[in-house]
């Protein structure tokens, strides 16, 4: 693997895994006009290094919010943190729905990256998703289980390529009333339950990558994953503060047309 070929997908996981407009989705895309997506040989180093560019963008999660991590870690010893501990029980609740969908259908989700048209359809959905929330402007509430159940069926949906994690979920917590803060605060602590899980079941992966000859470009998409991710995270919060978060939709439905059209005549 080229390491100008590593660093490009690194930022597009790290920009879009936050940014709501689908990193499942583009690294699918990235892959395909890259020549990195294969069912071959090279398929197992493609899952790989996808691993090694979630693990940094999950890096990212921790180091932006390490002061409430730490809060939640803390409660487990500290029975006085009543805020945190319930935090704690909302993400398990919150992860149980993504959770029997991936077990349930793993084959049907990991075999629609190979569909790049079926990818772009996606994209359209998550932008008419984007848009519920400024359409219908429900009335806001104070953050609750209710948002967050809707929140989890939301995530589950997202393992679709092309259908944003962070979309959905923000959207769903807008949707059924949340706060803007709190439903995109949420969103980003639902993802590393998600991400974290997912690490784990791949973990034997990534035994033979300090040996590969493609290491470097590994190292490379990390860091570059890792940088990204902090900034998107940050982007999204900016926009979510200012209202203008249905913005992304416009870049999906514009993504989505521009890939069924170019792969579709493939």
């Amino acid at each position: 693997m080229e390491i100008w070929k590593a660093i490009v997908v690194g930022i597009v996981q790290g920009l879009s895994e936050f940014l709501p407009i689908s990193s499942s989705g583009h690294i699918a895309l990235v892959q395909h006009l890259l020549g990195m997506r294969g069912t071959g040989a090279g398929a197992q180093q493609d899952i790989t290094f996808e691993l090694v560019v979630h693990i940094g963008t999950f890096l990212s999660v921790i180091i932006y919010f390490r002061q409430r991590l730490l809060g939640l870690l803390l409660s487990v010893w500290q029975k006085d943190r009543t805020e945190e501990r319930r935090m704690i029980l909302w993400l398990l609740i919150a992860t149980i729905p993504a959770t029997l969908a991936f077990f349930s259908a793993r084959g049907f989700f990991e075999g629609a990256y190979d569909y790049p048209v079926l990818v772009g359809g996606c994209l359209l959905g998550t932008g008419v998703i984007l848009l519920l929330p400024k359409l219908l402007r429900p009335r806001e509430q104070e953050f609750g289980l209710k948002h967050v159940i809707w929140m989890g069926v939301a995530q589950s949906l997202a393992i679709l390529p092309g259908i944003s994690r962070s979309g959905a979920t923000i959207s769903a917590g807008l949707l059924s009333g949340a706060q803007a803060s709190k439903a995109a605060e949420f969103s980003f602590l639902m993802f590393l339950p998600a991400i974290g899980g997912g690490i784990l079941v791949k973990l034997k992966d990534l035994q033979a990558v300090a040996q590969s000859e493609a290491a470097a470009a590994y190292a490379c998409g990390f860091v570059a994953a890792f940088l990204s991710g902090l900034l998107a995270v940050y982007l999204v919060l900016q926009t979510i503060r200012k209202g203008k978060f249905e913005y992304f939709a416009y870049y999906c439905f514009v993504a989505g047309i521009v890939t069924m059209v170019y792969f579709g005549g493939k």
